[in-house]
C-alpha cells in the first residue's frame, strides 16, 4: 500500500513570502479590524507591507485599484490571491481633523469618477452582512432594496415595518437619477489615513456607484467635520435632509454586526425621518 501522504499547513509567512517573492523578516498583527485580521511585515530587504486576511480579497483588491484610478490615494495592490491581500504601507499619524481641507479635495475627484447605473459588478460584505450591489438605473429603487429592504429578515417585527413603510416614501425623498459617483462605501474615520494635514490613502473600501452623499453619512458616524468641508463640496440643495436616510443603513449593519447597543440609533434616525 502507498504511504499516506501528509498535508502541511503553509504558514501566513510562507504564503506572503510565495506571493511577494521575498522571505519575511517579521511579522505582527495591527490592532483594529473588527472584521478581518491585518498584518503588519516586514521583508528581509527591508520593505514593510501591509497583508490582509479577506475571504474577498480579490474584490477588494479591484476596489482599491477603482479608487486609485480615480485619482483619491488609496495603498497600492501589491499581491493578491483569493484569501490574501498584500498592500503599500501608507504613513497614518492623526484622525481626518487635522486635514478636511485635503478630504474634500480627495472626495472631489473619487466622486468625479462615474459609472453607468448603481451598484457594483461584485456583492460584498461586513462580515456576515451581506452587502447586494446587482446594478439598477433607479436610485430609490436601489436603497429601498439593496440597502434597507434587504435586512428585514434580521429584524424585529416592530422595525420590520417601520423600515417598509420608509422604504414605500423613498420615491418622494431621495433624487431619481443622482450622478453614480464612486463611493468609497465605508468612509468612516478608521479607514482615512492622514499624514500631517494630508490625506495619504483610503483603506477598506466597499464601493459601489451611487449618490456622493451616502459617503459623506457614513463619514458623519463618529466623526465632525466643520461647516467648512461641507460647503467645499457644493452639495445638492436638500443633502441635510437625506443624510438620515443615508445613515440608517450603516447603523442597521452595525445592529446585525454588533448587537442591540446600535438599536437606538437605528430608532433615532427612524424619528428623525418621521417614521
Amino acid at each position: 500500500a502507498r504511504p499516506a501522504i501528509r498535508k502541511v499547513a503553509m504558514t501566513i509567512e510562507t504564503r506572503i513570502a510565495a506571493l511577494i517573492g521575498l522571505p519575511v523578516s517579521s511579522l505582527s498583527r495591527r490592532h483594529g479590524g473588527d472584521l478581518s485580521t491585518v498584518y503588519r511585515v516586514t521583508l528581509t530587504d527591508g520593505e514593510t507591507v501591509v497583508v490582509k486576511e479577506s475571504d474577498r480579497a480579490e474584490t477588494e483588491a479591484a476596489m482599491l485599484r477603482a479608487v486609485r484610478g480615480s485619482g483619491a490615494p488609496a495603498p497600492e495592490v501589491l499581491a493578491v490571491e483569493r484569501d490574501l491581500l498584500v498592500m503599500e504601507n501608507m504613513p497614518a499619524a492623526g484622525r481626518p481633523g487635522s486635514a478636511w481641507t485635503d478630504l474634500a479635495q480627495v472626495l472631489e475627484r473619487l466622486h468625479a469618477c462615474h459609472g453607468e447605473s448603481y451598484g457594483w459588478p461584485e456583492d460584498y460584505a461586513f462580515g456576515g452582512v451581506e452587502i447586494a450591489n446587482a446594478s439598477h438605473r433607479d436610485w430609490p429603487t436601489f436603497w429601498a432594496e439593496r440597502r434597507l429592504l434587504c435586512h428585514v429578515p434580521y429584524l424585529s417585527a416592530a422595525l420590520t415595518r417601520r423600515i417598509e413603510a420608509l422604504s414605500r416614501t423613498l420615491p418622494e425623498r431621495l433624487p431619481a437619477d443622482p450622478i453614480p459617483s464612486l463611493l468609497h462605501g465605508d468612509l468612516w474615520g478608521g479607514n482615512i489615513l492622514v499624514s500631517g494635514d494630508v490625506i495619504s490613502a483610503l483603506i477598506d473600501p466597499a464601493c459601489y456607484h451611487g449618490h456622493r452623499e451616502v459617503d459623506l453619512a457614513m463619514l458623519t458616524l463618529f466623526d465632525h467635520p466643520p461647516a467648512r468641508f461641507f460647503e467645499m463640496l457644493d452639495l445638492e440643495p436638500g443633502w441635510k435632509e437625506r443624510q438620515a436616510l443615508y445613515r440608517l443603513w450603516s447603523w442597521l449593519v452595525h445592529l446585525r454586526l454588533f448587537g442591540d447597543g446600535y438599536r437606538s440609533a437605528v430608532e433615532g434616525c427612524l424619528v428623525e425621518l418621521g417614521v
